[in-house]
């Protein structure tokens, strides 16, 4: 396909920007209906998103620069033409926590319950972005010769994109079903990281076109640090077993102490 979807007044809008812009909306529409049934200020739920998006954005893309320096050096004016593609999933999630982290400790609101609310919104969005890669010719895998193998530069390969897609798909319902049925503040986001990260560290053993820190796939190394510490915070939990709960009321200490004097 045409990597340009349509023209407006000379200037190119390419169905890269469109796959993004339309996975930013649906995962806006998905966390603030999530975050309505978690009983969150809806005020400020939207700040937390109108911080949260542009930082998500801007640490995907910093995050594939800093990878990529080597080529962004010579052309500076290049860094910000997120439109041709090159924004790193891995970013986001970094990018997207430290901002939702900061927002709800100012405040004063549970960042694992805004958290949880992100995750399947995420993975929605996570699945619909990968479409814009296909059609940039990116992100794709080696030479295969299974049928559902896609053509890219007249060899026919394994379609990586898909793959993610399909897994991320996953990802929304499984998080989805979670959120109904979550005890505890964050282990949704906990599921999602590990769930994706499984998923990701799979996919990326395909792919051409990685990230490397040194002779190791980047998305490899960064899924398997995220896996371990979202399952190490996980256990944690239910081993603490106290606390964080939304749908268990903290016992009244002052109630059972008068009851004490009474007797």
């Amino acid at each position: 396909m045409d990597p340009v979807a349509f023209t407006v007044f000379g200037w190119s809008v390419r169905w890269y920007g469109v796959f993004i812009a339309l996975a930013l909306l649906i995962g806006i529409l998905i966390a603030t209906r999530l975050a309505k049934k978690r009983g969150l200020n809806e005020d400020h739920v939207w700040t937390v998103l109108l911080v949260t998006v542009p930082c998500a954005i801007i640490g995907a893309r910093l995050y594939y620069v800093i990878f990529q320096w080597e080529h962004y050096r010579f052309d500076l004016g290049e860094i910000v033409a997120i439109w041709h593609g090159g924004l790193a999933i891995h970013g986001a999630i970094l990018g997207g926590i430290l901002a939702v982290f900061l927002v709800c400790r100012y405040y004063r609101m549970s960042f694992g319950s805004m958290a949880d609310c992100f995750a399947p919104a995420l993975a929605l969005g996570q699945a619909i972005g990968r479409w814009g890669n296909f059609i940039n010719g990116e992100a794709h895998g080696y030479a295969t010769n299974l049928p559902w193998a896609i053509e890219v530069n007249g060899e026919m390969v394994h379609p990586t994109f898909l793959y993610e897609s399909l897994w991320d798909l996953m990802v929304f319902f499984v998080t989805l079903f979670l959120f109904q049925r979550a005890k505890r503040n964050g282990n949704v986001f906990l599921w999602y990281l590990m769930l994706y990260s499984i998923g990701r560290f799979i996919v990326e053993g395909f792919r051409t076109d990685s990230l490397m820190i040194g002779p190791l796939r980047q998305a490899q190394v960064i899924s398997i640090v995220l896996f371990v510490v979202a399952l190490v915070i996980y256990l944690w939990g239910l081993w603490k077993q106290k606390g964080n709960s939304f749908n268990t009321p903290a016992p009244n200490r002052k109630k059972n102490t008068a009851k004490k004097n009474k007797r």
